[in-house]
């Protein structure tokens, strides 16, 4: 497993934790934050033991965006990792989750601050938990800035563009409720517990064939902004091979036998 001074990697059983690992900063982005991310991105996709990914923060908060020090020009820290950057220019966006979507599912367990940076993340990710006393926002425009993590694009196909353009305009803090009830996060939780509600979300997706989970993922990106006759196309397409795999043959003969299923990716 890979990490970095400011990124934690480790395993829960099939699920690869990663932990935003700079909390006297409010785990804010620095350079070794966003190779570690892509790093564990890449071992996520690259691993068929990996079933799913939780993405949490250390220290009780979750990300507070970008390191405006840094940004203003006074250096980032981690500068033996400038040498990756180099070789891929591409790499923070890959890290943030713009420019790559990893294979499997993807679980945001956010306490605490979620904001600039850290809200245009979690739009990257497929499954959002929140402690009750998260704060979300995207904060770009207060500071004359523009929010080109993706917001632009993703937040008014996430929610509500009515929704979406009052948090792009205002730059105001939102709660872990008001962002449930927009549609931005699926669960509050008590403080404290939003990683152990994920780790419960990815625990039930792990005990699914994965073969099918890493279809159906795909299937419901590809197909968004499709018209409904291809999006159907483009699902058959997707989803009919995985009737003849392995894995289905051994779903329908554990539920035959009333038993779980031992599914092996085939």
């Amino acid at each position: 497993m890979g990490g970095t001074e400011h990124l934690t990697v480790q395993r829960e059983g099939a699920t690869l934790v990663l932990t935003l690992n700079r909390p006297d900063a409010k785990n804010a982005l620095s350079l070794p934050m966003l190779v570690g991310l892509y790093d564990g991105w890449i071992e996520a996709d690259e691993d068929d033991a990996v079933r799913s990914v939780v993405l949490t923060g250390a220290g009780g908060a979750f990300c507070a965006g970008m390191d405006l020090k840094a940004l203003a020009g006074k250096g980032m820290e981690g500068v033996h990792h400038r040498d990756r950057l180099k070789a891929d220019p591409d790499l923070h966006w890959k890290a943030m989750l713009r420019h790559h979507r990893p294979r499997k599912p993807v679980i945001a367990a956010v306490e605490g601050y979620c904001v600039a940076g850290g809200t245009e993340i979690l739009q990257g990710t497929d499954i959002r938990v929140a402690g009750e006393s998260a704060t979300f926002g995207l904060f770009e425009v207060k500071r004359g800035l523009f929010p080109i993590g993706g917001s632009t694009v993703r937040l008014q196909r996430q929610i509500p563009r009515t929704h979406a353009l009052e948090m792009l305009l205002t730059g105001r803090p939102y709660t872990a409720r008001e962002a449930a009830g927009i549609g931005l996060i699926g669960h509050v939780v008590p403080d404290g517990t939003a990683l152990a509600k994920a780790l419960e979300i990815a625990e039930q997706i792990n005990a699914c064939g994965p073969l099918a989970v890493e279809a159906v993922k795909a299937s419901v990106y590809e197909t968004a902004e499709m018209t409904e006759t291809d999006g159907l196309a483009s699902e058959l397409k997707r989803g009919w091979p995985v009737f003849d795999t392995a894995d289905a043959k051994e779903g329908a003969r554990a539920f035959a036998e009333k038993r779980l299923p031992v599914y092996r990716r085939a």
